[in-house]
């Protein structure tokens, strides 16, 4: 089947979102509370967003952990406040639960990077191949996927794989290289990445350990494999927030999208957090995609429960059996998603 997801865009403007003028007086918070009340609805954000929005969301967490959540509220309404997969992983697990996004264009590099009609022509070349796929892809790219994965439990999924079974691992080439080195798996890798994590700049960093001899180093393992040799630490969004409660360092230099500084800085008050510097101009490395929620933008979404996630019920289907294996190995692991 080809048929492609399909997304309600019924009275959004070009660029994704309901384009009306909020009133500047507007309390917002007070109105997206009341709202939430009102349409028994539940805002989920991801670490990358906004500090405001952190702040009003009902959960915050990873895109995975998130979607777990939802699927496991009595909420009438999920409002993703972060990237399109993100909302898409919530639809699968929450099927008869309206999903928002606020803004329709908040999309991802590293999902962009794998099209699902030409993933299936690599998978034609690899039939004997087991697919793993990180959870940051698209519906239908899930639909592709024997089993996913999540930057926490990848090696257990991984290893769960017996070690005659070649697999095909997408769509981030440098979780896909870490993974490698970790498990000694040879596995057949597609040439996707994350824009974010990307262009941390190996000089600079140098240069700012040498300026904070004592901070330690923290990095996801989307970052490239130089950025990731100088690592104190590697691991997940949550991983890192975990890290840095529970390590007596007190400062840190951290290589992900900046907006999990926010949770750092409120778990951890007395210690120092440094975004890792990325090769231009920026002191910090944002990702675009997912700063294009505002506090507006999510007022909008609830007010007109605009735009809408609609996938195909055969995706939902498909896609949802490549979580259920990960679960399923996840939990006998010992692990959250």
């Amino acid at each position: 089947m080809t048929t492609a997801p399909a997304i309600a865009v019924q009275n959004l403007d070009r660029n994704g979102f309901l384009d009306l003028e909020v009133d500047p007086q507007l309390d917002l918070i007070a109105e997206i509370n009341r709202l939430k009340k009102e349409k028994n609805a539940v805002i989920l954000a991801h670490y990358y967003q906004e500090s405001e929005i952190q702040d009003i969301a009902d959960y915050i967490g990873d895109s995975l952990g998130l979607s777990q959540k939802a699927a496991n509220t009595d909420a009438d309404i999920i409002v993703f406040a972060g990237v399109h997969f993100m909302a898409e992983t919530a639809k699968i697990l929450s099927p008869h639960k309206k999903v928002l996004l606020p803004d329709l264009k908040a999309g991802c590099s590293l999902a962009d990077s794998c099209p699902p009609h030409l993933f299936r022509k690599f998978k034609e070349k690899y039939p004997d191949h087991v697919v793993v796929s990180y959870i940051n892809c698209t519906a239908e790219l899930k639909t592709l996927t024997d089993i996913c994965c999540t930057s926490t439990n990848a090696v257990q999924i991984i290893e769960s794989i017996p070690k005659d079974q070649p697999i095909i691992f997408a769509p981030d080439k440098n979780l896909g290289a870490y993974l490698v080195k970790k498990t000694g798996r040879d596995m057949v890798i597609w040439n996707g990445a994350c824009m974010v994590h990307e262009i941390f700049s190996h000089e600079r960093i140098v240069k700012l350990r040498l300026r904070h001899p004592n901070a330690k180093f923290i990095a996801h393992p989307e970052c490239e494999a130089h950025i990731l040799d100088m690592a104190d630490y590697i691991g997940s969004t949550t991983g890192l927030l975990k890290y840095t409660i529970n390590d007596p360092a007190t400062e840190f230099i951290v290589a992900t999208e900046s907006g999990i500084l926010h949770q750092m800085q409120k778990s951890s008050p007395n210690k120092t957090f440094i975004p890792a510097p990325p090769d231009n101009h920026c002191a910090c490395n944002d990702c675009p995609h997912m700063k294009r929620n505002t506090l507006e933008k999510l007022y909008l979404c609830m007010e007109y429960e605009l735009p809408e996630i609609i996938l195909p019920d055969w995706v939902i289907e498909q896609g949802r059996a490549s979580i259920d294996r990960m679960l399923e190995v996840s939990a006998k692991a010992g692990l959250m998603g």
